[in-house]
C-alpha cells in the first residue's frame, strides 16, 4: 500500500533539512512517541503510547535511514512496529524530500507499507485518514517550535587576544615573594576541593502523553476493531515521526 503526504514549514530549506532530521529534538512533537536510544550502526528505537478509554498500552519500533542525501535534501527511511500480542505488524519504506518554496519549504512524503495481521483489515482509506490527522498534530507542533526558536545568526568575530607582558622579575637584593600561607613543605599537594552541598541531578525527560484512539479515528470502526486499531495507530504514528529523521 502506498500514502502520500506533504507538508509545509514556515522556515528556509536549509534550515528545515537541519531540524527535520534532528531526531531527538522534534520526537516530543509527536503525541505518545519518545525516543529510547540509538544503536553503533544508526537504528533509532522508540516507544509509542496509545490510549483507548482507560486502557493505555506501549509499543516498540525501530527506524534506520535507509539513506540520507543532503545535496538534495532527500532521505529514505526504513521503519517497522510490531504489537508485542501479535495483533499484527508493519513495515515501511519512507522517502522524504524537501523543495523551497519561498519563504517556506515543502516537504513530500511517499511511504510503501506493508501490514500484516489484523490491522490489514483496515482500507487505505481509513489509514490515510489517521495518517492526515497525527500528520497535522506534528506540523503543527513543528510549527510552534521553530516558531519559539531564533534563527541562528553568524557568530561574532572574537577579539584579538592582548599580549601578555612578562611579570619583571626579582632583583638580586630583593628575595622573591613567599606568602605567608604557603605550606612549609613545598612538596605537599593541596587538599582536593569538596563541595559543600550536593550539586542538583538532571531533570527527567517528561513523559510523553499517550495517543488518544478515540480522536483520531472514526469510533464505528475502533469498537468494531479494536485491537487492530491500536496496531494501525501505533504504525501510522511510527511512519510520521520517523519521516523526519
Amino acid at each position: 500500500m502506498r500514502i502520500d503526504q506533504e507538508f509545509a514549514v514556515t522556515v528556509p530549506l536549509e534550515r528545515a533539512w537541519a531540524e527535520l532530521t534532528d531526531l531527538e529534538a522534534i520526537a516530543p512533537c509527536m503525541p505518545g512517541a519518545q525516543l529510547t536510544g540509538v544503536d553503533g550502526e544508526g537504528v533509532h528505537s522508540g516507544t509509542i503510547k496509545v490510549k483507548i478509554g482507560p486502557i493505555v498500552a506501549v509499543y516498540r519500533g525501530t527506524a534506520r535511514f535507509a539513506e540520507k542525501d543532503e545535496k538534495a535534501h532527500r532521505a529514505v527511511i526504513d521503519a517497522g512496529g510490531r504489537d508485542s500480542r501479535g495483533a499484527g505488524a508493519a513495515s515501511a519504506l519512507i522517502t522524504a524530500s524537501m523543495r523551497e518554496d519561498g519563504d517556506r519549504t515543502v516537504v513530500t512524503v511517499e511511504t510503501e507499507l506493508k501490514i500484516s495481521g489484523k490491522v490489514a483489515q483496515f482500507g487505505s482509506g481509513m489509514m490515510k485518514e489517521v495518517s492526515a490527522k497525527l500528520l497535522g498534530q506534528f506540523v503543527d507542533c513543528l510549527e510552534k517550535r521553530l516558531a519559539a526558536e531564533p534563527e541562528p545568526g553568524p557568530q561574532p568575530e572574537s577579539e584579538p587576544a592582548q599580549a601578555q607582558v612578562p611579570a619583571p622579575a626579582p632583583s638580586p637584593e630583593e628575595p622573591a615573594y613567599t606568602p605567608a600561607h604557603a605550606s612549609a613543605d613545598a612538596g605537599a599537594a593541596a587538599p582536593a576541593y569538596k563541595p559543600t552541598h550536593a550539586l542538583p541531578e538532571a531533570e527527567p525527560e517528561p513523559e510523553q502523553e499517550p495517543v488518544n484512539l478515540l480522536g483520531v479515528a472514526r469510533w464505528p470502526i475502533v469498537k468494531r476493531l479494536i485491537p487492530p486499531a491500536i496496531v494501525l495507530v501505533v504504525v501510522i504514528v511510527l511512519i510520521v515521526i520517523f519521516v523526519a529523521m
